[in-house]
């Protein structure tokens, strides 16, 4: 992860699970666009995704607050990719909300 945040604890992770339907027109341009925004939201610390070839995805992004989390749940750009996600994208997805308190990290060569 690119992101530092040792720094903001405690901090929020927003854990995103999906899997994908067979219509993804559009999927990933629209994704990168969210990306983008969210990055611009006050309170967002940073974000991790990774899919496979089946379709399963999960993204995790991290938050100050709530409110943070919340706010960007009521973008409205955000509202509309949520709702076109509902209605092709997604043949299901899970969503968690965690509060991080503690992290530990590994790099092979730092020891």
């Amino acid at each position: 992860m690119k992101y530092d945040l040792e720094k903001n604890k405690p901090y929020y992770a927003v854990i995103f699970t999906s899997n994908l339907s067979n219509d993804t027109t559009d999927y990933s341009t629209v994704s990168e666009k969210m990306e983008e925004l969210a990055k611009q939201q006050p309170g967002f610390l940073g974000v991790e995704s990774a899919r496979d070839n089946s379709g399963l995805g999960i993204t995790i992004s991290y938050w100050e607050s709530l409110e943070a989390i919340e706010n960007w749940k009521k973008n409205a750009l955000h509202k509309e990719a949520k709702k076109r996600g509902r209605e092709q994208w997604y043949e299901n997805f899970h969503l968690r909300i965690c509060l991080v308190e503690k992290e530990y990290k590994f790099h092979r060569g730092t020891l």
